[in-house]
């Protein structure tokens, strides 16, 4: 399969750990030039000396998602930096506070929703604009969860963002087809990241968690990577409006003993 990313430039928001990071090294390591975007400059900085060092080519820009002048900027600086912007992955997002419903706060509901979706959705509409005044297509692919296909106790509120983040991305494709810019999302399980350590440290939890995967384990941060750069490589160039699972088979229904 042909993953070569020469000439691309790609966005990766939520960039400073985890998948995000991961998936920024996966694309310079294809021969894209990345743009890593994120609150923590520390961090961010790090992660462009690091894929500096294997030889790729990145640069840092300080963004929060939910700020709609913060992203128009963003979008603007990295075409300043590179050229063009044929490549995203809207990755950033919090986990917030898993309660009932009733115990919900709406400050906790606005951080969550601003973050997870509305930050999803500013960075479709600028990094769109940008695809459409180059008149050259483009691949994006927003972070999703199995969270989005199903609910839970004490996650309505992540829940929900997820379902409106794979809601965002059939009406993104649709829209935006014929104009060869192909929009997916991504939903992995839990994946061995610093949000599922906070969400899922309690080893109790953890063992349980680890029980609804029938693979026996969590996922590793670059299992979804390679998921994301395939599906913004040439590869899956027939791909769009679609939802990419990597779960452990979670979703696939019960996970018996199995006898004998």
């Amino acid at each position: 399969m042909n993953t070569n990313l020469d000439g691309k430039v790609a966005l990766v928001t939520g960039a400073t750990s985890g998948i995000g990071r991961s998936t920024a090294t996966m694309f310079a390591l294809a021969g894209a030039k990345v743009i890593l975007a994120g609150r923590r400059n520390d961090k961010g900085e790090e992660a462009v000396e690091e894929i500096k060092s294997s030889g790729g080519t990145a640069h840092f820009i300080q963004a929060d998602v939910s700020n709609a002048t913060e992203v128009e900027v963003l979008i603007e600086k990295t075409v300043d930096t590179y050229g063009k912007l044929h490549i995203a992955f809207n990755n950033a997002g919090v986990e917030g506070e898993w309660v009932p419903i009733t115990e919900q706060t709406e400050e906790n509901w606005d951080h969550v929703i601003d973050i997870n979706l509305k930050g999803v959705w500013l960075c479709l509409k600028y990094e769109i604009i940008q695809m459409l005044k180059q008149g050259s297509g483009g691949a994006i692919v927003n972070m999703a969860s199995i969270a989005g296909h199903m609910g839970g106790a004490g996650v309505g509120v992540y829940s929900a963002s997820k379902h409106g983040v794979r809601a965002l991305t059939k009406s993104a494709a649709l829209e935006y087809a014929r104009s060869g810019i192909r929009v997916n999302d991504v939903c992995p399980a839990v994946i061995e990241t610093p949000m599922a350590e906070r969400a899922f440290g309690d080893p109790e939890i953890n063992e349980y968690m680890r029980s609804l995967h029938p693979i026996g384990r969590f996922g590793q941060v670059e299992e979804i990577a390679q998921g994301v750069v395939w599906m913004c490589s040439e590869n899956a160039s027939y791909m769009t409006g679609q939802s990419l699972t990597l779960d452990g088979g979670l979703l696939a229904g019960p996970n018996p003993p199995v006898e004998g």
